[in-house]
């Protein structure tokens, strides 16, 4: 008799182990392959899944994305995915005719765009005529649209979430409120209305805030300035008695560095968030701790109370 009831708990332990093997085989077959393009979209994503659903991001961190080319592993990748969101307007070229698989989103055509600003010392600028600024992102107006956007998508491909996503949709974009009252309040009283930026990344920013972004080059952060475009803006930076001269993450700091040498003012770092740093992947840091880092420096640059 105890030999039998041995035996049957044995085959009772047995029987819960391939249950719950089965189980999450089952969860992990019907979970769904998310990509997106930039890190803003990946930082809305990840905070409105959790760990719902798989999700990566199509570049690795550390990578420009203005350089970034896709592997044919990634291409695969992107076309096994069950939904892929990419910023569109023009930022990765590569993606743009993509033939995909199953569902994509060109996120740009669901936020407010805006023409590149001639807020720029170079004449490479002419090329960009009529063209659409890519860092929409930077407009904390458009990540709350995203945020409603993806969270939308997400239900209709997981509507078991449904409450889940919908309470974390409203905690993300309770914390875009709270970071554009912060940039409002902050950036009210200020001495300065003028930061010096390398590329032309900046503009939907300083028009959602009320100063100016003037940059040393146009869309493209590798395009390099001549003499005469230097000069140039070594006098805006005297004629507006600024104290820092800004360069972008993964943008070459040599032309910003020469321009402050000869200005006599320091040079800092301005993140644009198209991706991070794989220093600042590795402390985990967030669209909001970023964009609380620039707040910062641009505030002290601009002299703000």
């Amino acid at each position: 008799m105890k030999k039998f009831i041995g035996i049957f708990s044995i085959l009772i332990i047995v029987v819960l182990i391939v249950q719950t093997i089965t189980t999450k085989d089952a969860k992990k077959s019907s979970t769904n392959s998310i990509g997106v393009s930039t890190f803003a979209l990946y930082d809305i994503t990840k905070h409105i899944v959790g760990d719902t659903q798989k999700l990566f991001i199509l570049m690795p961190f550390g990578v420009d994305i203005h350089s970034f080319e896709p592997t044919p592993q990634l291409i695969a990748k992107i076309q096994n995915s069950t939904l892929v969101i990419y910023n569109g307007a023009g930022l990765q070229h590569w993606i743009e005719d993509f033939n995909f698989k199953n569902k994509s989103i060109d996120m740009s055509k669901y936020v407010k765009l805006k023409k590149v600003q001639k807020h720029t010392h170079h004449e490479e600028d002419e090329h960009h005529h009529g063209a659409i600024d890519s860092h929409y992102w930077l407009d904390i107006s458009n990540m709350i649209k995203m945020t409603q956007i993806i969270t939308k998508e997400l239900i209709s491909i997981s509507p078991k979430d449904k409450d889940f996503y919908i309470k974390n949709e409203q905690s993300y974009i309770s914390m875009l409120e709270k970071l554009d009252n912060d940039f409002k309040t902050k950036l009210s009283e200020c001495k300065k209305d003028t930061i010096i930026v390398n590329h032309n990344a900046f503009s939907y920013l300083s028009d959602r805030y009320g100063f100016h972004s003037v940059a040393l080059s146009g869309l493209s952060p590798d395009a390099q300035p001549d003499a005469k475009t230097m000069i140039k803006l070594i006098k805006t930076v005297k004629e507006h008695n600024l104290s820092t001269v800004f360069f972008e993450s993964f943008a070459s700091d040599k032309a910003m560095k020469s321009i402050a040498k000869e200005a006599h003012v320091k040079v800092d770092v301005l993140q644009a968030l198209g991706n991070i740093t794989a220093d600042e992947a590795k402390k985990h840091m967030s669209y909001e701790d970023i964009m609380r880092e620039n707040l910062d420096k641009i505030s002290k640059a601009l002299e703000c109370k």
